[in-house]
């Protein structure tokens, strides 16, 4: 699927947990709602933001958390699981309602992890 297919139809697996835009970094690419990211995108996969709780749930679900898999630097090659991010149930692709619930779920853990982050002394500033 090319990349911007795939982001349009990440938008409308999503919609129902409201305006979703996708932001390129890296090799993949960010899903925002609310200012903040709870997707990630890794080629054809989509993966959401998970903490303890939802890990739980999504491991019950049969999700994996995401590998990261680096092409260059001193751990090229190398496997790395990144348990921040926890791969969409594959039932979720095919069902709007139930992608929307796991977003919802996701977009609230990364809203806590925002408000939780210490503000930068630039934004303290303002």
């Amino acid at each position: 699927m090319a990349k911007n297919s795939f982001h349009d139809f990440v938008k409308e697996l999503f919609a129902d947990v409201g305006p979703v835009t996708i932001k390129r970094m890296f090799g993949g690419a960010g899903g925002y709602a609310d200012g903040v990211m709870f997707l990630l995108l890794d080629g054809d996969a989509i993966h959401l933001k998970a903490d303890d709780a939802l890990k739980a749930e999504l491991r019950k679900a049969g999700s994996k958390p995401w590998v990261w898999q680096p092409k260059n630097g001193p751990r090229a090659g190398e496997k790395i699981e990144m348990s921040g991010y926890w791969r969409l149930p594959d039932s979720a692709l095919d069902d709007p309602e139930e992608a929307a619930a796991w977003g919802v779920k996701a977009l609230a853990v990364a809203k806590a992890a925002a408000k939780a982050k210490p503000k930068s002394k630039a934004k303290a500033k303002r």
